[in-house]
């Protein structure tokens, strides 16, 4: 599946925006401050109904405007799907596919999957574990379409055990109902530590082979550190055991919300102890350790969307990046300058400057 068609109206400074990607490689060049990010986080928007760049959906409204609004035609299954998400001051957030309503679990089948490089995202890397969690959730999901559903059935699972916990804690419930939900807590908590134990895995060498290509030097290691036991039994045990802690903190202590997913260089955390340049090679590296595991296991391989990747990255890395984007599956990056882009004929080259001027034409 590719991208085939971007329709941008009203997503921050893009106003009747038509851009369509190579199925393969796109740049999209242009200096800071034209709108360059913005096209990458509509194409976002569009497939995901999210942005990553805010929570607030409504902060891609332009001023002045009562909307955001953005279409993505999906291509290469066959079958053509128009993916279409907006928000509104007034009338919230719509997501559909083929001009009808449609869950963002449902609609990952429906489209590619979307990984993101942008300096906003360095807090998957440097941020708290959560980030790394989900984001690894998000891996086993595309990895293991069966097993997408792990997360969400755990989280809710865990949100009943917490009401109870709290509960009891308030003397308004008693324990007997405990059994059920340890029970089921441990079931869920050891499909999901499992499924993540063999995603990193997966992704360990991987991560490190796509490290020292981009010049990230040094020891280094991506390991699942689980927050509990990893079978059912041993969750099990250490919920009876920590019941009481549970009691006096009114939640959960002991389970995969406590996972750490570590990146590790030199053998200490990335996050903690890397440069910002170390830390934007280590991101890098694992979303290309990602691709290469879906594209040599059968899967689909993920459209990556590259924001501000090549300012950083000297003329021997440049050429290893695109030389592995070019390897297969679809790729928008964005540079400031053309001379950034090593020279290769399978690369359509885009300037910002001409989509904004031809949607001011039409709209003219």
């Amino acid at each position: 599946m590719f991208v085939a068609r971007v329709e941008a109206d009203r997503v921050r400074s893009l106003t009747g925006v038509v851009f369509e990607p190579d199925p393969g490689l796109t740049v999209i060049i242009g200096p800071n401050g034209a709108g360059k990010t913005n096209l990458v986080e509509a194409i976002f928007f569009g497939l995901t109904s999210r942005s990553f760049r805010t929570s607030d959906r409504r902060d891609l409204i332009p001023f002045g405007s009562a909307y955001a609004r953005c279409r993505v035609t999906v291509s290469g299954t066959g079958v053509d799907h128009m993916f279409m998400a907006s928000a509104s001051r007034s009338e919230g957030s719509r997501y559909t596919m083929d001009g009808a309503k449609i869950e963002q679990a449902e609609a990952a089948g429906h489209r590619p999957k979307v990984t993101v490089f942008s300096p906003d995202r360095l807090e998957l890397i440097k941020g708290p574990p959560a980030g790394r969690r989900a984001h690894i959730d998000s891996f086993v999901a595309a990895r293991w379409p069966g097993r997408a559903g792990l997360r969400s059935a755990f989280g809710r699972i865990l949100a009943q055990r917490n009401a109870l916990i709290s509960r009891i804690a308030a003397g308004q419930a008693d324990r007997s109902g405990l059994a059920t939900w340890d029970s089921q807590f441990a079931e869920a908590a050891e499909a999901l530590a499992g499924s993540r134990e063999k995603a990193v895995a997966e992704l360990g060498e991987r991560w490190a082979a796509a490290a020292d290509e981009l010049g990230l030097e040094g020891p280094k290691s991506l390991t699942y550190r689980p927050g509990a036991a990893t079978t059912s039994e041993e969750i099990l045990k250490g919920l009876e055991e920590k019941l009481e802690n549970d009691l006096r903190l009114g939640r959960s202590s002991w389970g995969p919300h406590h996972d750490e997913i570590r990146v590790e260089l030199d053998g200490r955390q990335l996050r903690r102890f890397g440069s910002q340049g170390q830390q934007r090679l280590g991101l890098l590296a694992l979303l290309f350790a990602e691709r290469s595991a879906l594209l040599e296991t059968g899967g689909g391989a993920p459209l990556m969307l590259l924001d501000d990747v090549m300012s950083e990255l000297d003329a021997h890395r440049r050429e290893r990046l695109v030389e592995r984007l070019l390897e297969g599956g679809q790729a928008v990056i964005t540079a400031a300058e053309g001379e950034l882009i090593p020279e290769r004929g399978a690369i359509l080259r885009v300037a910002i400057a001409d989509l904004l001027e031809d949607s001011r034409e039409v709209a003219g």
